[in-house]
């Protein structure tokens, strides 16, 4: 398989920008991979870089080389992983792009109980937002992705999907902690610490608050869930964030309180892969172990999160 193997240098130099950095990359010398590079141009029949000043890019044929690159990559995971199965073997490695929301508790869980029963499986978790997310997929870095409300949707083929209300969480001396039906606009009477906007409750915050006369106005802003639910115990201020990243969480002190569907729209977690792609037998298999975990968390989800 040695084209393979130059089919992996252009991706290199392609990312890197330059045939100098990734030859020091590849402990080559910057000759010898631009040859290699040009004999593959002169059998593919046309070149796939420019050559610029300070560096190179990848020309119109070059995007198109690189897609098939990275279908014939994810192609022949999934043919290895189906001849691993003829021998009754599951191996292969899954990788996932996800909210970081599913980090503390959702994701360890499913996965080890996955490798219980097949450890010759490995995973690789990718933390990205709900946008970086569907790029993984269409640029066949990730198999799957579990994000809550994804952005753009186009070659996004869903899998599962669970209904999941933004809650707000506090600590639990908070005034408002002993509220059990908490609105939006009493949490914003307090501080507040919210996430980023690259974030599906980010994005349902404003939304919800478009056409209002109430603005978000927070004492806090960062990108980790995980800062903001330790940051809530530091000082008397309100965040917000979703149950799959909470039960562990509230008890540990926490108090979280679903918002009403009225004040912000419920979002919805969702398990899906590239359109049109067909899985390597590990990643399909653990789809359908997610799907089902999340169909189960649909089925408990309790009526006092829609009032």
């Amino acid at each position: 398989m040695r084209h393979l193997q130059t089919l992996r240098m252009i991706e290199d130099v392609a990312r890197a920008g330059s045939i100098r950095r990734a030859a020091e990359a590849m402990h080559l010398t910057a000759s010898a991979l631009n040859r290699r590079i040009q004999n593959f141009e002169a059998e593919f029949g046309a070149p796939i870089f420019e050559r610029l000043p300070r560096g190179v890019r990848l020309n119109p044929a070059g995007e198109l080389l690189l897609h098939h690159i990275r279908t014939q990559r994810a192609d022949l995971a999934r043919v290895r992983s189906q001849v691993a199965d003829l021998s009754g073997e599951r191996r292969g490695v899954v990788t996932i792009a996800c909210s970081q929301g599913l980090l503390p508790y959702f994701l360890p869980r499913e996965i080890a109980a996955y490798r219980a029963e097949h450890p010759g499986v490995g995973f690789r978790v990718l933390v990205r937002d709900r946008a970086a997310a569907e790029r993984e997929l269409s640029a066949f870095a990730a198999d799957l992705a579990v994000v809550y409300e994804p952005a753009f949707m186009a070659d996004f083929e869903i899998v599962a999907s669970a209904r999941q209300p933004v809650q707000a969480i506090m600590a639990p001396d908070h005034p408002l902690a002993a509220r059990p039906d908490l609105r939006l606009r009493e949490c914003l009477d307090w501080p507040h610490a919210v996430p980023e906007t690259e974030t599906g409750v980010r994005h349902l915050l404003d939304l919800a608050l478009r056409g209002s006369s109430r603005r978000l106005a927070p004492a806090v802003v960062s990108d980790s869930f995980e800062f903001l639910r330790h940051y809530v115990l530091h000082e008397r201020l309100v965040s917000f964030q979703i149950p799959v990243g909470l039960t562990e969480a509230q008890r540990a002190g926490l108090i979280a309180r679903p918002l009403p569907a009225r004040d912000v729209p419920p979002g919805h977690l969702i398990l899906g892969h590239q359109r049109g792609r067909t899985l390597p037998v590990a990643a399909a298999r653990f789809a359908d172990r997610l799907a089902a975990t999340l169909a189960a968390m649909a089925a408990d989800e309790t009526p006092s999160a829609s009032r």
